[in-house]
């Protein structure tokens, strides 16, 4: 829509550019949580759904690598602006990622990790490198962005969670 509107159609629809940023991190919510949430509970080990998650996590913000730059904008806002995100999406990310680790280590597909802080760093490691990607761009001398710049990153991560997490060394992936 906004390819083909103007100013004054902006305004009309949305009255001012808070409201217009709300709705582009609606939308993008709502499609994070397809990408995310969508995983089959059933018939997936907690470590199976874990890494299906993180991978479609990644996916997501591989197509929409604005997506960080857009939280933060929110997220400095002065006000309660942010806590609807908060409310909505980020507590039950959290709480999914959190939970899957628990269910992993009580089945004995992870070793014994803080859920919470595993969650934390899961979510952080992978939203950090698309917030940062074009500084680290010019650090490197290549588009972190390309394919194959994210394709790598994508199995270096999955790598390094799957052997932070394994039990006993032994690693599924």
């Amino acid at each position: 829509m906004a390819a083909h509107a103007n100013k004054a159609m902006l305004y009309y629809y949305f009255g001012n550019k808070r409201r217009l940023h709300r709705a582009v991190l609606e939308n993008l919510l709502r499609q994070l949580r397809v990408a995310v949430f969508s995983v089959p509970r059933k018939g997936l080990s907690p470590r199976e759904r874990f890494f299906a998650q993180v991978s479609g996590y990644f996916d997501f913000l591989a197509t929409h690598p604005n997506y960080p730059r857009l939280v933060q904008r929110q997220a400095m806002e002065p006000g309660r602006g942010f806590e609807w995100m908060v409310t909505e999406f980020f507590r039950p990310l959290h709480r999914e990622f959190a939970h899957m680790v628990e269910e992993g280590i009580a089945k004995g597909e992870f070793r014994a990790v803080d859920p919470d802080q595993t969650a934390w760093i899961t979510l952080q490691m992978t939203t950090s490198y698309f917030a940062a990607a074009a500084i680290l761009s010019r650090v490197v001398g290549r588009d972190l962005l390309a394919a194959e710049a994210v394709a790598a990153r994508k199995r270096a991560l999955l790598d390094f969670l799957d052997h932070a997490m394994a039990q006993n060394g032994a690693n599924s992936r």
